[in-house]
């Protein structure tokens, strides 16, 4: 299933997208896509519902974040090896963890609006990776049955920020720094995860294009890697690093301004646009 919220910010209503691409409401099925929702058992159950008694929805209404109730947002840092060469920096031995803070949290095609001072705003396309079963010290054989599903994240940075020190966070979690979306694809409808193709343009000219399969560190093995660290509760999304082609990576440099249109994607899980804005200082 591809599962959506869509509708103004804060009245969101669920649905699903159809085989055919169409957008059918689940009210009335569901209140929202929550974490309740997301366990295997609820999922399946979800799925018997045949999409074609389901009402279609006039229009193109926005699309938000196609979960509510996320607990945490985790990012990892320098996953793809090509990446972490073009930033200068040593391939990790194990997962770079950082937090994107739930604020940051935006509609798949709403503004990208960069903070007073930022000049340094950045790009990076990401496979999104939900949690719908409490995880705790699961093996990564058994890690992916922990997953409700994947989606598209845009892990917008302002390198500025994040590099100013050791933490990076601060450059991670501004308002509108983490596009989600279009649609939340369930696990069960990807058959490899290891195997997708992500791009990233920016005002129509390609910036990023890669694949999952060059992974220095697999779903699975996040997964089951931060499980270790902190208890993973279904709602969860981790943004799982971005392959080669930001910003800060490239000669000459070339950082997000405002007019500036991103569209990026993800083989199998739909497609974002955002429009930059700059928010003035008060």
């Amino acid at each position: 299933m591809k599962l959506v919220r869509y509708g103004r910010p804060g009245k969101e209503k669920p649905g699903l997208i159809d085989e055919f691409g169409r957008l059918r409401s689940l009210a009335g099925i569901v209140d929202d896509i929550g974490p309740a929702l997301l366990s295997d058992k609820a999922l399946r159950k979800l799925a018997k519902v045949d999409p074609d008694s389901l009402p279609l929805v006039r229009g193109e209404p926005r699309f938000g974040v196609p979960l509510t109730g996320v607990g945490k947002f985790i990012g990892i840092g320098l996953n793809y090896a090509d990446h972490a060469a073009e930033t200068g920096m040593a391939i990790p031995k194990e997962p770079i963890v950082f937090m994107k803070a739930i604020s940051s949290l935006s509609g798949a095609d709403d503004d990208v609006v960069l903070p007073p001072g930022a000049k340094k705003g950045d790009w990076e396309v990401e496979l999104g990776v939900v949690i719908g079963t409490r995880a705790q010290y699961v093996s990564e054989a058994d890690a992916l049955n922990y997953v409700a599903g994947y989606c598209v994240v845009n892990d917008v940075s302002e390198r500025g920020y994040q590099f100013e020190s050791s933490q990076w966070d601060k450059g991670k979690g501004c308002d509108t720094f983490g596009p989600v979306g279009p649609w939340l694809v369930t696990r069960d409808e990807v058959f490899d995860v290891q195997r997708l193709d992500l791009y990233l343009e920016l005002n129509g000219k390609r910036m990023q294009t890669g694949s999952t399969e060059t992974m220095i560190f697999t779903v699975a093995q996040l997964v089951s890697y931060l499980s270790r660290f902190m208890t993973l509760e279904p709602g969860d999304i981790i943004a799982t690093g971005t392959p080669p082609g930001v910003g800060v990576g490239r000669k000459p440099q070339r950082f997000l301004k405002a007019g500036d249109k991103l569209r990026l994607g993800i083989a199998g899980l739909g497609e974002q646009q955002q429009l930059v804005v700059s928010k003035a200082a008060r």
